[in-house]
């Protein structure tokens, strides 16, 4: 028991630190920026853009290949002279609302906004109609037996009516 313990802590403390930073290895050296001041803009938009290939992930962190042609696009922007607004509008522009991470509250987003509400009150219909359901059955369960089975039943379990009687 012991011995399987250090397996599986010694397993986690050489997982845990590498899969932490594999997001710090989704920028490639070749795609950073030599002026210090772009390079923190370019990961600050990075962060509010979502890959479109990973799940919820932002393009700061996916080591997917589109990921990485948006990050280099994000920098050529911003060294053409770009603010974050500008960047963040020009990728919109090709790709969509679907883009950001945080898309913005309009019509054509409604469903994205609305659809975690609605759900959460699909699941509470649903438990509550499964324990109305399940209280209604559960009554007439006892209703069901026939007169031969309750008193097979009161027998076997001996809570026959004549207990306590003096005999």
């Amino acid at each position: 028991m012991i011995r399987r313990f250090k397996l599986v802590f010694g397993a986690l403390a050489i997982l845990l630190p590498v899969m932490a930073s594999s997001p710090a290895f989704a920028v490639n050296p070749d795609e950073m920026l030599s002026n210090p001041v772009l390079e923190e803009r370019a990961r600050e938009i990075s962060k509010e853009l979502r890959c479109l290939v990973c799940q919820n992930q932002s393009i700061d962190d996916s080591d997917a290949e589109l990921a990485r042609d948006l990050r280099v696009l994000v920098r050529e922007r911003l060294i053409a002279g770009d603010d974050n607004e500008e960047v963040i509008d020009y990728i919109v522009a090709r790709y969509g609302d679907y883009v950001l991470l945080n898309p913005p509250l309009k019509p054509e987003t409604y469903i994205l906004w609305a659809s975690p509400v609605v759900l959460v009150l699909l699941a509470m219909l649903a438990v509550f109609a499964f324990y109305r359901r399940k209280k209604r059955d559960g009554s007439t369960a006892s209703a069901s037996l026939s007169k031969d089975e309750q008193a097979r039943l009161d027998e076997l379990l001996g809570t026959s009516k004549d207990i306590g009687k003096s005999e």
